[in-house]
C-alpha cells in the first residue's frame, strides 16, 4: 500500500516534539555567535572608516560582517550623542530688579503720516528724514 503524500513530507522533516513517547534530541548549533556586541570603540572606528573621502558605507559593511543599515543606524547614533554634547547646556539669566527709571527722550519729534509714524531723535540727518518724508507721502 502507498502512503499518501503528506505522510512522505511529514517524515522527511525532523521533530523534536515527542512522537510515541520518544523526544528527539535537540541540536547544538555550533560556530559563532549570531548576534554579536560591539563596543563604543569598535563602532566609532567602523564608523569613521565608513566617513573616510573615498569609503563606500556597503564596502565597509561587508568588510566587518555587518549590514550596511547597521552601519548607517550607528552613525546616526554617534551623531546624535555629538550633537548632544555639543549643545550648549540652558542656563537662565539673574534678573535685576533696579529703581532707576527708564532714560527719557527728550526733544524727539513724531510725524504721523496716514497710518505711518515717524518717530525722529533730535541728531537726525535732515536730509535723510526729508527723504524719508518724502517716499512715505508717495506711498500714502
Amino acid at each position: 500500500m502507498i502512503s499518501p503524500p503528506w505522510e512522505v513530507v511529514v517524515d522527511r522533516w525532523p521533530s523534536n516534539l515527542p512522537i510515541n513517547g520518544h523526544a528527539s534530541g535537540g541540536e547544538v548549533l555550533v560556530g559563532p555567535e549570531r548576534r554579536r556586541r560591539w563596543s563604543g570603540e569598535e563602532k566609532a572606528r567602523i564608523v569613521a572608516e565608513s566617513l573616510a573621502p573615498e569609503a563606500t558605507a556597503s564596502v565597509v559593511a561587508r568588510r566587518h560582517g555587518i549590514h550596511r543599515n547597521q552601519l548607517y543606524a550607528w552613525r546616526r547614533e554617534l551623531r546624535e550623542e555629538t550633537d548632544e554634547m555639543a549643545a550648549p547646556a540652558l542656563a537662565f539669566a539673574p534678573v535685576v530688579l533696579s529703581e532707576a527709571a527708564p532714560p527719557v527722550l527728550r526733544n524727539r519729534l513724531e510725524v504721523v503720516l496716514g497710518a505711518a509714524v515717524v518717530r525722529v531723535p533730535d541728531d537726525v540727518n535732515p536730509d535723510l528724514l526729508a527723504r524719508v518724508l518724502r517716499v512715505l507721502k508717495r506711498v500714502g
